[in-house]
């Protein structure tokens, strides 16, 4: 257990510090029996760097929840204190350090965070560290991670931070001076966005991106040559959209010849059984046949989902209907190969003031008008800065778009928003989830709640259609004797075990050192 005092960490063993004369480490701080979490150390020559740097949902979620959040001012003390974070000098952020009491190292730890894709799992953690230690990644990653960054309350300081506890004078008109904090502090991260196999020198390590197929865009592997050849696949599948991506990358990795192989291992117990194909014949059957609103819950950020879906929204004649959010993904992504956001259609929901209401009415200057009748600017500060730019699309629907042609319309609504069901009254809908099923008791308390919301509006035609982003057991293991490297550590897995089938083969199967 860590625990602060006086600004110092106890714990029960010495913190990492790579020194020179070091030849080549690996240390595991999360992806070891668990799903996700992957902070990988690489050392060489006292040079190091890491391989993604995530959350551990495992464990925050046993002391953390929606409402209940590390405290901003002492979030990385907190996460240290729960085991969350490693405690690892000339890692973090100099604000969170500083008012720690801790001492600030004046070099940075490594050299460089490599991402291999925008899952919180993968990157959730990058918000904690130092300004000097830059980010590698791809074009699309960096988007998605905009895109969070952008659009969401808690998952903010991703590319770049306002430090915390800066203070200034200011000087009044009477002479007077007061204090207050320094919000125009703006510290942006570097980031170096990398092309598909364009190796790249980064201290003692040459490393190379390899695109590769997975549940979110910009999804890739990495080569990585120092005094050991190194292939980390991050997150993999094959037989979706992108499969010619993970097969190249297969093809590359042999001929790499890697003495060590990270491998992920999320479904290495299980194969896959649909795929993205499958999902979209199933949705366009139901949607040809359903007379009424079909209702879809689908992970924003995976944009072959969402395409799945636009396609089956074509095959039945009918508009898909995607949040403020997924719009804002889709904006950045057009001319990507992807959907343009002018052949969608925009769901503006009703937000703190429930402007968007043609029967609601407002007290204006003392008099009770139309809602709809207020100026144009009022509506506007009703929504977030990044939403105001889509409120006047002509592509826009509300809720009474929904209620009075259902017929029309694909709407994609996730379970945080199922309280726009009570101004569209969707009796009869159908529901189709694309979600993976509950594996703890925190998402099994959400899917009965999501039952309770459906019952309510009398939803009962449900359908769960969803294609993991995980290579199957055939897949993985087919991937590995491609490959064929001399040894391979599994992580994000919870069946370690199964990887050892290979050590009949020649290949060893080493323990991730934590």
């Amino acid at each position: 257990m860590h625990a602060l005092h006086g600004g110092l960490i106890d714990s029960p063993g010495t913190p990492h510090i790579l020194t020179p004369g070091d030849y080549m480490d690996f240390r595991f701080y999360g992806g070891v029996d668990e799903i996700g979490g992957n902070r990988i150390e690489v050392s060489c020559n006292g040079d190091g760097i890491f391989l993604d740097f995530g959350k551990r949902f495992n464990i925050e979620n046993l002391y953390f929840d929606e409402f209940l959040q590390p405290r901003s001012f002492s979030g990385i003390a907190d996460l240290i204190e729960l085991e969350a974070l490693p405690w690892i000098p000339g890692l973090y952020r100099e604000d969170q350090v500083r008012y720690l009491g801790m001492r600030f190292e004046d070099e940075p730890a490594v050299s460089g965070i490599l991402l291999s894709h925008p899952h919180l799992d993968h990157a959730g953690c990058l918000k904690y560290i130092r300004h000097d230690i830059p980010f590698y990644m791809t074009e699309e990653s960096f988007l998605i991670l905009k895109a969070i960054e952008d659009t969401s309350t808690l998952s903010s300081d991703l590319l770049h931070y306002k430090p915390k506890f800066h203070f200034k004078e200011k000087k009044r008109k009477t002479g007077n001076t007061s204090h207050m904090r320094d919000k125009n502090i703006k510290i942006e991260r570097p980031i170096k966005l990398l092309e598909p196999y364009k190796a790249e020198d980064l201290g003692e390590f040459e490393i190379t991106q390899a695109p590769v197929d997975h549940s979110v865009p910009g999804s890739c592997a990495y080569l990585i040559e120092s005094e050991e050849a190194i292939v980390y696949t991050g997150d993999i599948r094959f037989r979706g959209r992108r499969d010619q991506e993970s097969r190249k990358f297969v093809k590359k990795a042999r001929k790499f010849s890697p003495t060590v192989m990270i491998t992920e291992g999320t479904r290495i117990d299980q194969d896959n059984s649909t795929f993205e194909e499958d999902i979209e014949r199933r949705t366009s059957d139901i949607a040809v046949n359903h007379r009424g609103l079909v209702i879809i819950n689908y992970p924003i950020r995976d944009l072959d989902r969402f395409l799945t879906f636009y396609r089956a929204a074509e095959n039945s004649d009918r508009t898909l209907a995607v949040s403020l959010k997924q719009a804002y993904i889709i904006k950045l992504f057009e001319g990507l190969g992807y959907p343009w956001l002018r052949d969608l259609a925009v769901y503006i929901p009703r937000r703190n003031w429930g402007l968007i209401a043609e029967d609601a009415f407002v007290c204006f200057d003392g008099e009770w008008i139309p809602a709809a009748d207020l100026p144009e600017e009022y509506m506007e500060q009703d929504y977030r800065g990044w939403e105001r730019a889509f409120l006047e699309l002509d592509n826009t629907i509300t809720c009474r778009d929904l209620r009075e042609e259902p017929e029309e319309y694909l709407f994609q609504c996730d379970y945080f928003e199922f309280k726009e069901f009570i101004d569209i009254k969707p009796e009869g809908a159908a529901y189709i989830k694309s979600k993976t099923e509950p594996f703890n008791e925190e998402m099994e308390i959400d899917a009965e709640r999501e039952s309770n919301w459906l019952r309510h509006f009398g939803i009962y035609q449900y359908r769960r259609f969803h294609s993991s982003g995980h290579a199957g057991r055939s897949d993985l293991l087919g991937m590995i004797r491609d490959i064929e490297p001399e040894s391979i550590y599994p992580i994000h897995t919870r069946n370690r075990e199964e990887f050892l089938i290979f050590e009949d083969e020649g290949i060893r199967v080493l323990d991730p050192p934590q």
